[in-house]
C-alpha cells in the first residue's frame, strides 16, 4: 500500500470541538421548545444540511426549524470558543509535522465552511501544516456522500486509495469510505458498530497511533 497523503475531518477529529457541537445544537433547540438530547445531536455529527433538515422535522415536526436552530447553535458556539478558545485533539500537531517529515501531502474535508475552517487552524497554529482545506460547501453533497472526499483527492492529485482519511464520526466513515480512501476512525463521542467497522481499514485510539501506522504501511 502506497499513502501519499492524509485527509483529516476537523471537528472532533483535528479539533475538539464535536463535544461543543452537540452540547449547543441540544442547547439551541431546547430554547425554541424542541426537546433535542445528545442522541439527537450525535446523529448531525458531519451532516450536510440537505439530510439535517428532514431529520430535525422528522424529530420535532414541521415547525422545527432547521436555519434558525443552527444559527442560534452558531452563536452560542462562537461565544463559547471566544471566551476559551480551541482544544486540539491528542497527537494531531505530532501527526502533522511527521506527515510533513515524510514528504506526505495533509488535506482537511470538513463540513465546516471554508472561512471558518481556516480561522479555526490558524487560531490553534496548524493552518501553515495542510496543504488543502476542502468544505463540503464547495460541493454537491455533504457527508455522508463521498463527494467532498472525492473533491479533496483529486485536488491533492492522487488516487483515493493512495489517500488515508481520518475520521471520528459514522457520517464521516461512510464518506470516506464511499470515497474508496483508506479510512481511518479514531472515535470521539461514539464507537463503531458493527456495521461501521466493514467499512474502517484501522481503528486507532489517537492520532499518535496513525504515526505508527504509517510506519508499518511504508
Amino acid at each position: 500500500m502506497s499513502i501519499k497523503a492524509v485527509i483529516f475531518d476537523l471537528d472532533g477529529t483535528v479539533l475538539d470541538t464535536e463535544k461543543l457541537l452537540v452540547k449547543y445544537w441540544c442547547m439551541a433547540a431546547n430554547e425554541y421548545g424542541f426537546p433535542m438530547e445528545r442522541e439527537h445531536a450525535l446523529q448531525l455529527r458531519s451532516l450536510a444540511r440537505k439530510y439535517a433538515e428532514p431529520l430535525l422535522k422528522e424529530w420535532f415536526g414541521e415547525d422545527c426549524d432547521y436555519m434558525t436552530v443552527r444559527n442560534r447553535r452558531m452563536e452560542l458556539m462562537t461565544a463559547h470558543i471566544e471566551k476559551y478558545g480551541l482544544e486540539v485533539k491528542r497527537g494531531i500537531k505530532e501527526l502533522l509535522v511527521y506527515l510533513g517529515d515524510k514528504g506526505c501531502k495533509r488535506a482537511v474535508a470538513t463540513a465546516t465552511d471554508l472561512t471558518r475552517a481556516g480561522n479555526y487552524l490558524k487560531s490553534v497554529g496548524l493552518y501553515e501544516h495542510f496543504d488543502s482545506i476542502i468544505s463540503a460547501h464547495q460541493v454537491k453533497n455533504g457527508k455522508p456522500k463521498p463527494d467532498v472526499y472525492l473533491y479533496a483527492v483529486n485536488e491533492l492529485g492522487l488516487k483515493a486509495d493512495e489517500c488515508i482519511a481520518v475520521e471520528d464520526s459514522p457520517n464521516g466513515v461512510i464518506s470516506a469510505s464511499d470515497a474508496g480512501c483508506v479510512t481511518v476512525m479514531v472515535p470521539d463521542l461514539t464507537l463503531p458498530d458493527e456495521a461501521l467497522k466493514k467499512r474502517i481499514a484501522y481503528v486507532c485510539s489517537s492520532a499518535l497511533n496513525i504515526v505508527e501506522l504509517m510506519e508499518g504501511l511504508r
